[in-house]
């Protein structure tokens, strides 16, 4: 979060807010009263309807007694007040300094926010913006993954990302070489195809995948969203030269089973 956080009084001209949200370069600024306690947040979206550019709302008698006077009248305050305490969201959704970062990001995407501002009892103490997340989000993405085992152990770390993941593929042949990883066999449906490339590039110490897998369109059924029967967990063998698929395993099996029986009955 950052924790220099630029305030303004509700009494305020909202032409002082715009001064400020533009000198600083931020697009939410918390309001608060002379106690310091939020009362609430002013926000760019807070000024897309406005009579000084044309973009208020238009409502005919009809709809305005659908809507009703209170809802008509509270636009109006809105899109015509000349304060910051007429044109701002009151009670902003807030969090605190223990909040998991989850949660935030979920209440963010929920109710489509993009501020958040962090509260110690009822004193504000920092905002969070999604801006935050890209900053969040880069360390590790750029730091190094600093691993060092063999092919073998990457090959079991990518065998264990993909049995963790919900399809679950099988029949995938993995093959691991000085940090690549080669994939091949048969997967159902494109966003699974695209998935298990996912999983395997977010093993760390896997430089590179090279995808040479075979792509089934997805059956129309809602039970094979996620490929159907050919999703199964995946068997942590050891990497051999004569890796084999393990649908092709299971087919040898049940071909022998099957001549066993017609043998018998003859």
């Amino acid at each position: 979060m950052s924790r220099q956080v630029v305030s303004i009084r509700p009494e305020a001209p909202i032409t002082d807010a715009i001064k400020v949200m533009l000198a600083h370069h931020i697009s939410g600024l918390p309001v608060v009263d002379s106690a310091d306690n939020l009362v609430g947040i002013i926000c760019e979206s807070d000024f897309l309807r406005r009579s000084e550019i044309g973009t208020e709302h238009e409502r005919n008698r009809l709809l305005s007694l659908l809507l009703g006077a209170e809802r008509v009248a509270s636009e109006f305050v809105k899109e015509h007040g000349r304060k910051v305490e007429q044109v701002m969201t009151r009670q902003p959704v807030t969090t605190n300094e223990q909040a998991p970062l989850d949660e935030v990001a979920d209440v963010m995407e929920r109710r489509h926010l993009n501020h958040i501002p962090v509260m110690r009892a009822d004193r504000i103490v920092g905002i969070i913006t999604r801006s935050d997340f890209l900053s969040a989000v880069a360390g590790p993405l750029t730091g190094a993954s600093g691993y060092s085992g063999s092919d073998n152990q990457l090959r079991r770390a990518v065998l264990a990302a993909l049995a963790k993941t919900p399809w679950q593929p099988i029949g995938l042949n993995v093959r691991v070489r000085d940090g690549a990883v080669s994939l091949r066999g048969v997967i159902r449906g494109e966003s699974a195809h695209r998935a298990a490339i996912v999983a395997c590039e977010n093993v760390p110490g896997v430089l590179r995948v090279d995808d040479r897998l075979c792509v089934q369109p997805s059956r129309p059924d809602p039970e094979d969203d996620y490929g159907g029967g050919d999703f199964v967990s995946l068997q942590m063998e050891p990497s051999t030269l004569d890796d084999e698929p393990l649908w092709r395993r299971e087919e040898r099996a049940a071909s022998v089973e099957l001549a066993v029986s017609f043998h018998n009955r003859w």
